[in-house]
């Protein structure tokens, strides 16, 4: 494994490493501000803020998340570097980072797994409601010390505060916020209370969201779109103006309460969550076939509907820990939530096809005292998912996954070098109901990182982590149509678990004029397991198959705030970023592989050839952003834009997309009451430009573009 080498870049890597140029130099000789925000990072087992951890963590909280927050959590984590967001309608958007997503992701609810379908298809929302949220943080790189295989290509916790980690100052507090949006007559209403009577903290949240149909510009479907499917030819005009069926329901609560003592704390509670949302028209196709091996093909008796989604989570979480049980340790601390989560495909009235998921995830994690100057924290996570699926478009069938994982972490500090240390070990065993085998895996993670204080301003980052994923259900048993993908997926029951071996080379400075990171960084699996097109049609339905190859990923990223001035003109600000990644396979010529279609009580059987080599499919593009902020006594104000490259470098049978414009304005104005109490009233403004923008990471860019120009306004309250 080699880190890339200084040579001549590709345009968009050029701007974001020109920008380290320029502002590194500015703070090589300033000194560390005292006053510089250093936000706790909740899914480090190790207390400790953003910019202190070795692992690249980024944290949005405060007016940060409050301009950022939409309604997905993809949406609301998208502008962050090296993050992008993955979308099937605006329901639908699940994080990218660094390139990578799907089940390399874990996306986390108070440190704990969602335990929803989403990693299953694209068409599944994230039951994580980022509304509702304290602060979000983003771990770029390998996560699977603190969370499991899943999280090889890192995790995003989602930090709610429904069990209290401290006792807050006023004995009731709370905020909240109405909003609405001129692109998707959006009607959005949340609260958040939180009460303390002695050492108890008792917390309720709440929100609804209520939207219609988005304005586009132009029309929904490509021109020279043929829906690959004879099933659904248009009769009608294109649609223009407006998306249809891309109307989005959200409702979503909870209790807490939490007892905080000077020996321990003990906390519950319960939450959830439920979303009906649209899939635009031209997206979903049908299992129109038969599995007679003559095909003779009947249509519908009946007259499928618009197709929605309605999805509920219920969940109930438990923490408890003492401080000191033994002589050795800090504190012992206990956190555990199950699940009960199902998702309804809905056609008209009728319904098509039920995915349940019930599961429980639990950590028991200890911190220990310092011992020979390393401090650090074991522990023991266990968990289960039940996942059924029922339908004529059930295309995974019923497993049970069971997993288990021992991890230590450990850190020390050698002046003027922190040292980061950390090992896990994961047990994966998937039971499926049908025909097809078991499987067990075993998952082992080693990781090294270090913080090099060069001088009171600068520090550079060093990483290495050897990381294995054991494959998920959907890639070894999928049998059939798959409607979010729009082909019959197969998956392969053989493959191997996944590795992953990762470096990385980053740079912080910090002054009084600039605070600025960058970071380049190197990752090569080994099998790694990806949808491959094999060329095959079955009835115009293309079949991809789950196979494994080699493959390297490669990218930088980059972002510089300057601090313009400070005075009576207020406070200017001008963030700066960009980012890049490359995924790629990673061989030469092509590898035959042999796999069966099923068709009820018989199969299709195929000899295929599939490259070792080209590149990956829905590789977010390179990108580079600017965003000019002021702020002056309560009022703040910002315009910003960012420019997304043109992405060429595409997989077999895959388009290019072409580069789009961003340009967003923020302002709000905040004043403070008598009673303590505060309100803010504010005005976003999204693709003010109404470009028409269609990611190249969506599956539905060829059906279903970005909305236009979106106006957002509402109202907030802090008490």
């Amino acid at each position: 494994m080699h880190l890339p080498a200084c040579r001549p870049l590709p345009r968009p890597r050029s701007l974001a490493l020109a920008l380290a140029c320029a502002t590194t130099s500015l703070a090589a000789a300033a000194h560390d501000p005292t006053g510089r925000d250093a936000v706790q990072v909740a899914a480090s087992p190790l207390a400790g803020d953003a910019e202190s951890l070795a692992r690249p963590v980024e944290v949005l909280r405060d007016e940060a998340l409050d301009r950022a927050k939409a309604a997905t959590l993809g949406e609301t984590v998208e502008k962050l570097p090296g993050v992008q967001t993955s979308y099937f309608g605006p329901g639908v958007g699940r994080p990218i980072l660094r390139g990578l997503d799907g089940p390399r992701v874990q996306v986390l609810a108070a440190g704990l797994g969602s335990m929803d379908a989403s990693t299953v298809s694209s068409d599944h929302a994230t039951s994580v409601e980022p509304f509702l949220a304290d602060q979000i943080e983003v771990l770029k790189g390998p996560a699977t010390l603190l969370f499991g295989s899943g999280a090889i290509g890192g995790a995003v916790n989602v930090v709610d505060g429904r069990i209290a980690r401290d006792l807050p100052e006023a004995p009731l507090g709370g905020r909240a916020e109405i909003r609405g949006n001129t692109v998707n007559d959006e009607r959005t209403g949340m609260f958040r209370l939180d009460g303390v009577n002695g050492n108890w903290v008792i917390h309720v949240d709440g929100l609804l969201r209520d939207t219609g149909d988005y304005r586009i510009p132009g029309q929904a479907a490509l021109a020279h779109d043929d829906h690959d499917d004879p099933g659904h030819e248009d009769d009608h005009d294109p649609v223009r103006g407006r998306l249809e069926n891309s109307a989005l329901r959200t409702w979503a609560g909870a209790v807490g309460a939490t007892w905080l003592g000077e020996g321990g704390h003990f906390g519950l509670s319960a939450s959830t969550w439920n979303s009906n949302y649209g899939i635009p028209a031209g997206a979903h196709v049908h299992a129109g076939h038969d599995d007679d091996h003559d095909h003779d093909h009947d249509d519908h008796d009946e007259e499928h509907g618009d197709v929605r989604i309605d999805m509920t989570q219920n969940r109930v979480e438990l923490k408890a820990g003492v401080v000191a049980p033994l002589s050795f340790l800090e504190s012992l601390e206990l956190h555990g939530a199950i699940s009960d989560y199902e998702h309804v495909e809905l056609e008209g009235r009728q319904v098509g096809t039920r995915f349940t998921s019930t599961g429980h995830d639990a950590r028991l994690q200890a911190v220990q005292k310092p011992f020979g100057g390393w401090r650090g924290a074991f522990g023991l996570q266990l968990g289960q998912v039940d996942f059924k699926a029922a339908g004529e478009e059930a295309f995974v069938p019923a497993t049970v996954t069971d997993s288990w994982g021992l991890f230590v972490v450990q850190k020390r500090d050698f002046d003027p070098v922190k040292l980061e240390l950390g090992a896990r070990y994961d047990r994966v065993d998937l039971d499926p109901a049908d025909a097809q085998p078991s499987r067990q895996f075993d998952a082992t993670s080693l990781s090294a990182a270090a913080i090099w204080k060069v001088t009171d301003a600068i520090d550079l980052r060093l990483g290495i982590d050897g990381s294995e994923r054991a494959p998920t259900q959907e890639e070894l048993y999928a049998g059939g149509l798959h409607v979010a993908t729009g082909s019959i997926e197969i998956g392969d029951n053989g493959l191997a678990t996944e590795r992953a071996l990762r470096g990385e080379i980053g740079l912080h400075a910090h002054s009084d004029r600039v605070d600025f990171k960058l970071a380049a960084y190197r990752s090569r699996f080994a099998d790694f397991i990806h949808l491959a097109d094999t060329g095959i049609a079955e009835h115009g339905t293309p079949v991809r198959l789950w196979t494994q190859a080699d493959a390297v990923f490669t990218g930088a990223e980059a972002e510089a705030v300057l601090h313009l001035a400070d005075g009576e003109r207020g406070l200017w600000d001008l963030r700066l970023f960009g980012d890049l990644v490359r995924g790629e396979l990673d061989g030469s010529g092509t590898r035959n592989v042999d796999f069966d279609v099923p068709h009820g009580d018989h199969a299709h059987h195929y000899s295929v050839e599939l490259a070792n080599e080209g590149h990956l499919p829905r590789i977010a593009p390179g990108r580079f952003g600017a965003d000019l902020s002021w702020q002056r006594d309560g009022w703040r104000a910002s315009l910003g834009a960012v420019r997304y490259f043109k992405q060429d470098r595409v997989a077999v049978n895959e388009e290019p997309s072409p580069a789009y414009t961003l340009v967003d304005a923020h302002l709000a104005y905040r004043w403070e009451r008598s009673t303590g109490a505060s309100w803010e009233a504010f005005l976003h403004g999204n693709n003010l430009g109404n470009e028409e923008v269609r990611p190249h990471t969506s599956l539905l860019r060829n059906y279903a573009p970005l909305p236009g120009r979106a106006l957002a306004f509402g109202l907030r309250a802090w008490f």
